[in-house]
């Protein structure tokens, strides 16, 4: 998936939130014992940063209206852009999930609160809730932009780690069409003609 960092490409079937219930919440993450007690731009992103490495993401892109330096600080005269949301794509166990936020009215407590989240469901996994994490995570799954061709691991929910022979190709795809001949309700020719191309691309690459 290609997304770009700047401008912010907000996920496809993330709900918005109004800007008249957009909160200030600068002192809400307001730190004590500090000599500055608030939250800057780039340490609520380092340490959003830090929050994905200890759980071990990968190709990490913080997407949002700064147009970033190339020592990662926001360019300008630091006005803040009318849309502060923030969207984070990342990779986590090969599958490719996202996690965005726009109820503040800075992109830096909207960068926290995700860096929150993130906390508690590393603390799910801590306490030995790794399954619980796992299905925590699924409703963060990144959608393909539209119009994106999906692999033929995802149309036929063969997933990454998984070797695919024949056997499994086969399998697969007969459950799969049951669901997606057009004759089957909520069934389609485009949905068939994905999934028989789905099919043709795992059989070539299917293990000996």
């Amino acid at each position: 998936m290609s997304v770009s960092a700047y401008p912010l490409a907000w996920p496809e079937g993330w709900p918005r939130t109004p800007s008249s219930r957009q909160q200030d919440s600068k002192h809400r993450f307001k730190r004590s014992g500090r000599t500055n007690p608030y939250w800057t731009f780039a340490e609520a992103r380092d340490e959003l940063s830090n929050e994905l490495d200890r759980m071990g993401a990968r190709n990490v892109v913080l997407s949002s209206n700064y147009e970033l330096r190339l020592d990662g600080l926001p360019r300008g005269n630091g006005a803040r852009p009318v849309d502060t949301g923030v969207a984070v794509y990342f990779t986590l166990k090969g599958v490719q999930k996202v996690m965005a936020c726009d109820m503040h009215i800075r992109a830096e407590e909207n960068m926290r609160s995700i860096a929150l989240a993130l906390d508690a469901m590393r603390a799910l996994e801590r306490h030995g809730g790794g399954i619980m994490m796992e299905r925590a995570f699924e409703g963060f799954t990144a959608l393909p932009a539209p119009g994106a061709k999906r692999s033929w691991r995802e149309v036929l929910g063969i997933k990454d780690g998984i070797a695919a022979t024949r056997e499994t190709v086969d399998y697969a795809y007969r459950e799969l069409a049951k669901k997606r001949h057009p004759d089957a309700p909520g069934g389609s020719d485009d949905l068939m003609s994905e999934l028989n191309a789905a099919r043709d691309e795992a059989l070539k690459a299917v293990t000996p």
